[in-house]
């Protein structure tokens, strides 16, 4: 009998690691590295392994059985990461290239996550995964720049870009919303940076029908999956209109006031319009993508009944 494939998750503490370890849970088609171990507490995280130490991650993946990693872990503090250049890019761009060059090396799929802030914000339509990107901030830079290594180091490599991402899992935009307008009855959030909310839980089960379809082909047809597939939820928002469906769908009495992105002097330049478009991945793996207004009515009600 075939065994299962077995996958090693990054960044397993994050909110699209910790939606893995929920699938991980019900799910009976892969073995997911450390799951049992951990009683899916931890698959791996920098306690583990230090993604940024070529050895350490090169003896891990000598030490143990790998078909695939989904690197999750990234320096994500976009403001932070204006003056914390060198720690962005040891976390970025050298994780993600040690890990590149550990799945080439072992034979293994390399998944690496990424972001819409690769572009500049300047198209007035849904960015193609052909569209060219331009950077607009060090964060940005360095994801962009982990994309690269990542394709140059290891043939076999699907890249995700993703957008605007929450989950009940973790600090996000949600619930800050939620905390700030149980406190504060009214808040300021920007109406002029257009983009799309994506649930992280949305995303993950994305991963694994990726991961399906991919391991459903012959060798040949492998080779067609590589490269770069964009993934948000359906729809478009500001960051005032999700602030707005969060209050709506949560029973909040709190005020939104719509403002300029310029009433907030933020280190870090963020593109004003940043949709992707997502026919690829459609197309190539057969993914349903939920409007996000529908996938954050899910979060919510998860988030009440947890609490």
């Amino acid at each position: 009998m075939e065994h299962k494939k077995i996958i090693l998750v990054t960044g397993a503490n994050g909110q699209l690691g910790s939606e893995l370890q929920e699938i991980s849970k019900r799910n009976t088609s892969y073995t997911f590295l450390f799951s049992e171990v951990f009683c899916s507490k931890n698959f791996c995280d920098y306690s583990i392994l230090d993604i940024t130490d070529e050895n350490a991650v090169q003896s891990f993946f000598q030490d143990h059985v790998i078909d695939i990693c989904i690197n999750t872990a990234a320096y994500t503090a976009v403001d932070a990461a204006e003056t914390h250049e060198e720690v962005a890019r040891k976390v970025n761009v050298n994780g993600g290239e040690n890990l590149a060059r550990a799945c080439k090396k072992h034979g293994a799929l390399f998944v690496h996550m990424s972001t819409d802030f690769v572009f500049d914000g300047l198209q007035s339509v849904p960015y193609t995964e052909e569209d060219i990107p331009r950077p607009l901030n060090m964060y940005a830079q360095t994801k962009y720049e982990s994309e690269q290594c990542a394709l140059k180091e290891c043939e076999q490599t699907i890249i995700l870009r993703t957008a605007w991402l929450y989950s009940h899992f973790g600090k996000n935009f949600v619930k800050t919303i939620l905390e700030k307008g149980k406190e504060q009855g009214k808040l300021s959030v920007v109406t002029d940076q257009i983009g799309t909310p994506t649930y992280a839980a949305d995303l993950a089960e994305a991963l694994l029908r990726i991961i399906s379809v991919y391991d459903a082909a012959d060798q040949e047809e492998k080779k067609t999956f590589y490269g770069v597939y964009h993934y948000t939820n359906e729809g478009v928002a500001s960051w005032y209109d999700f602030a707005q469906a969060i209050i709506e769908y949560s029973d909040i009495a709190c005020e939104i006031t719509p403002v300029s992105s310029v009433e907030y002097l933020l280190p870090a330049r963020r593109p004003a319009f940043s949709v992707l478009n997502k026919k690829k991945i459609r197309d190539r793996f057969g993914i349903v993508v939920p409007h996000w207004r529908e996938s954050l009515k899910k979060c919510i009600l998860k988030m009440n009944a947890s609490s």
